[in-house]
């Protein structure tokens, strides 16, 4: 697929999620979900589309794409794994667990591994306090973590 194409694909497919949700109340957090969900992340090109069809500023769109943990400028993993960072965590060993993985992995923060399996990204809190270290895995939740718990975790996608 050459570039123009691939731009042509974003465009359109960006219009018609935009038709779709466009006249709901508050239409761009569901605008945005709906675009990461088809492309994996938001693409540069949807960001004026958006804007335009919501009578936005780039700016603004923009902003709540960073602001947002959970929207991606660039494409992640077959898999992202979400690494607790909140307090709770950290005090049952969290930052060790991320820096041996992290190191294993050969990646850093928001990092993909070579072979584009897995995305490491730090998440502030899955509620899962009272079960620290906790991680999220393509949205399924893992408590009580251990060295051999997220070893085992990344093992498994990487099949």
């Amino acid at each position: 697929m050459n570039i123009r194409s691939s731009v042509d694909d974003v465009l359109s497919r960006t219009s018609a999620i935009i038709e779709a949700h466009k006249r709901s109340e508050g239409p761009l957090l569901p605008i945005l979900h709906a675009i990461q969900e088809a492309f994996g992340f938001i693409p540069e090109d949807a960001k004026p589309l958006i804007a335009h069809a919501l009578n936005l500023s780039r700016a603004e769109v923009h902003g709540v794409v960073s602001f947002y943990h959970d929207f991606r400028s660039e494409p992640s993993g077959r898999h992202v794994l979400k690494l607790c960072r909140g307090e709770a965590c950290q005090s049952m060993g969290a930052d060790r667990l991320a820096d041996e993985l992290k190191r294993a992995l050969d990646v850093e923060w928001g990092g993909t591994t070579a072979d584009g399996a897995v995305t490491v990204e730090p998440v502030f809190c899955l509620g899962l306090c009272a079960c620290a270290p906790s991680a999220m895995l393509d949205g399924e939740v893992y408590a009580r973590l251990d060295s051999e718990g997220c070893e085992a975790l990344v093992a498994e996608v990487r099949r």
